[in-house]
């Protein structure tokens, strides 16, 4: 996170450059939502990764989506040897980019942090983090000891407010006892 003029301002990363294609500085960008065609409306992102020292910007000139991938072309590279010198690293937005969503949906990173409590009122934990396991979501809640794997789906998420309520069958949280 960094401090922005108007507040603090997050940066989320989207993909990561894997390859050069062709001769005229394009990249294969690996999106990480899974949605390649989210890259469409991005008009810039910003580089970071393998070592380099804070975010560096760049501007989409034009991109494409093929098949899982993102094909991009930078303003200012236009070579091979410089869609190269980009590979490995992280391609990451302003949260305020993002696109919008519909009503009752939420970015993944927006539950970063949040504590988790059930119906009951039992605080479980709060999030660290976010996987698909394949087959949906998981939130990675830990209390300071154990670490719960809750499956982020509709039927055991009753709110997500500053808190997120859940509603877990019968022994799901018996899964996670030493």
């Amino acid at each position: 996170m960094s401090l922005g003029a108007s507040g603090p301002t997050q940066y989320i990363a989207v993909g990561k450059i894997t390859k050069a294609h062709g001769i005229r500085g394009e990249v294969k960008i690996y999106p990480y939502s899974g949605q390649p065609e989210n890259f469409l409306h991005y008009k810039k992102v910003y580089l970071h990764g393998r070592g380099s020292q804070g975010l560096h910007t760049l501007e989409i000139e034009q991109c494409r989506v093929q098949s899982n991938m993102v094909l991009a072309k930078f303003k200012n590279i236009g070579t091979r040897n410089d869609a190269e010198s980009l590979l490995g690293f992280e391609l990451s937005i302003k949260d305020s980019e993002l696109p919008p969503l519909d009503e009752g949906e939420y970015y993944c990173h927006e539950y970063i942090d949040k504590v988790v409590k059930t119906r009951d009122g039992r605080i479980l934990g709060r999030v660290r983090n976010i996987f698909d396991s394949g087959a949906h979501d998981i939130l990675e809640v830990h209390d300071g000891h154990r670490e719960y794997l809750i499956p982020l789906l509709d039927e055991f998420i009753v709110e997500v407010g500053k808190e997120i309520i859940v509603d877990l069958p019968q022994g799901l949280l018996d899964i996670n006892e030493p």
